[in-house]
């Protein structure tokens, strides 16, 4: 293998914004912040969206009725025949 052309392996917390809640792993990303978590330094990423917070890992996932809403448009524009 050739030498120095990977790049360089880090502890990296990822953080989700919109819950806090962290993820510590390793990747190749790195930031100018950091956190030490249980005595090891870890690069900060911010996150918009994870697990924690998306609609469908949580639960919270809403279903549209797309029939309802066509039928709201026929009914208000006077389309049903």
């Amino acid at each position: 293998m050739k030498k120095d052309i990977h790049p360089k392996y880090n502890n990296v917390v990822f953080i989700d914004a919109a819950t806090g809640v962290e993820f510590p792993t390793r990747s190749s990303l790195s930031s100018n912040e950091t956190k030490t978590i249980d005595g090891e330094d870890y690069f900060v990423i911010k996150v918009d969206i994870s697990s924690a917070s998306h609609p469908f890992f949580t639960g919270e996932q809403k279903i549209v009725d797309a029939a309802g809403r066509v039928e709201k448009f026929k009914a208000k524009y006077n389309l049903n025949k």
